[in-house]
């Protein structure tokens, strides 16, 4: 296709609204993330990339060797080094052995497997989120050089003034004064949803409850068209996939990827959304200015994307948990008053995502290390949670904690702008089950892959009434 030809996106053969190639060329920098044309042949050693900071000297290379990290005018500063892969598969089933490997060797880790650094304690990754001057969300948020490089202006990937301009669209409609309307509404669907599902006695919480509650709400919130929604997570889960290395799940992410961009861009358009709602908002904000027209696609891609499958995994985590330790469960059946801080506790003990990155925007001293200009920094929000340093006692699970201060929703001007309504969900579904279920027996539970997510695949529970 030439580089003059018009381009035609379709989900499920409906045309799609954007033919123009430089219209297209325009709404690929404006979305959160844009497709690079070699993003079919992403290959290599991200060791091997420019951009990555290296150690200048290493003494020995086993994990948790004494790494000197970078020398800046002269003065040094040493940090420890791991070859444990964050990414690799048993991890991202299991990460918290990992993570508790990481905070045993300091605040600051070297990853000898990516060139870049690990921040698995609570008081730094709180640090970075809220220095976004020094830490930036505009070079990317992922571990891979060339997808960072196309990452886009949405509101993930950008920093004031322009993610300001943005974010406030989404913050008109999430904000919980703006909520309050629809409360009713998702208390119901709650109810309802978890009544049958009692009476039926047994069901996977995941495909059952989680997945079809969590995409209902946020499907009639911003009047999505009822065809396509049936893919919606799938497509999600490929694209959080997008933040991690150069690995085999972002290699074959590359079709769900393309389908959620196709989606937001040529199919949930203005004429296809229910008007009045949040989708059609949005598009309504660009038509008077508020946003430039060809970000509209991308603000809507902030719920295609990050709106459902974080919440799907919050809820499926509650009811393992609750499964897993039946004497808290009765504590929250005992006194309905735990059920924002139970949920805040699921949230604290399994964030459902587990890592971001930001880039070093200057030379910049942190947990007693000296990081260079350009080093990408994980900022490990699952491990800062279980930081020993910050919360008591940190892998029981306790719902009479009520750890508000726990890092799964971020911090700072990046902080989840859907965090009043994934709340909100959250507190309806583990509320209308306390009011229905004894107590959870669970049969089966897997654990999904996924470079950013953490999650389960499957939960087969019966309830006792």
């Amino acid at each position: 296709m030439g580089a003059t030809s018009a381009v035609a996106f379709s989900f499920e053969g409906s045309p799609g609204a954007y033919t123009s190639s430089d219209v297209r060329s325009r709404l690929l920098t404006d979305l959160g993330f844009v497709i690079p044309p070699e993003f079919d042949e992403i290959a290599g050693d991200a060791r091997a990339r420019p951009g990555h900071p290296r150690p200048c000297a290493r003494r020995g290379s086993s994990r948790g060797a004494p790494t000197l990290a970078r020398v800046i005018d002269g003065a040094s500063s040493v940090c420890p080094s791991t070859d444990v892969d964050l990414w690799a598969d048993d991890v991202l089933i299991d990460p918290y052995p990992a993570y508790a490997e990481l905070r045993e060797l300091g605040p600051v880790v070297w990853m000898t497997k990516f060139g870049a650094y690990a921040l698995p304690r609570y008081d730094e990754v709180r640090a970075v989120l809220q220095d976004w001057q020094r830490f930036t969300s505009a070079r990317g948020v992922g571990m891979d050089d060339r997808m960072n490089a196309k990452s886009g202006r949405g509101i993930l990937t950008t920093d004031p003034p322009l993610h300001d301009t943005r974010r406030k669209v989404l913050n008109a409609q999430l904000v919980p004064r703006a909520l309050t309307a629809h409360e009713e509404a998702i208390t119901a669907r709650a109810e309802a949803m978890v009544a049958s599902l009692v009476e039926q006695g047994s069901f996977d919480a995941v495909a059952d409850l989680a997945q079809p509650y969590s995409v209902g709400v946020v499907a009639e919130l911003v009047g999505l068209p009822e065809q396509g929604r049936e893919h919606l997570l799938e497509r999600a889960a490929a694209a959080f996939n997008t933040f991690g290395p150069d690995n085999d799940l972002l290699r074959s992410s590359q079709a769900g990827f393309r389908e959620l961009f196709d989606y937001c861009t040529g199919f949930a358009t203005p004429e296809r959304l229910e008007p009045g709602r949040w989708g059609s908002q949005i598009y309504a904000a660009g038509e008077r200015g508020d946003i430039e027209p060809e970000a509209c696609p991308g603000l809507m891609l902030a719920y295609a994307w990050a709106g459902m499958d974080t919440t799907v995994n919050a809820l499926s985590a509650a009811v393992w948990l609750f499964g897993q330790h039946p004497d808290q469960w009765e504590l929250v059946r005992g006194d309905r008053s735990l059920v924002p801080s139970a949920f805040n506790e699921v949230l604290r003990i399994e964030p459902p995502v587990q890592r971001f990155t930001r880039l070093a925007a200057c030379p910049v001293d942190l947990g007693g290390f000296t990081l260079p200009d350009g080093a990408r920094v994980a900022v490990l929000f699952g491990s800062a949670n279980r930081d020993e340093r910050h919360f008591a006692d940190p892998d029981r699970f306790d719902v009479t904690r009520n750890p508000v201060d726990h890092l799964s929703f971020g911090r700072g001007i990046h902080h989840c702008v859907g965090a009043g309504l994934a709340r909100l969900e959250g507190h309806a579904v583990i509320a209308a089950l306390a009011a229905r279920v004894e107590r959870f027996e669970i049969s089966e539970a897997s654990w999904r892959r996924n470079n950013a997510l953490h999650g389960l695949a499957e939960l087969r529970v019966r309830v006792h009434a």
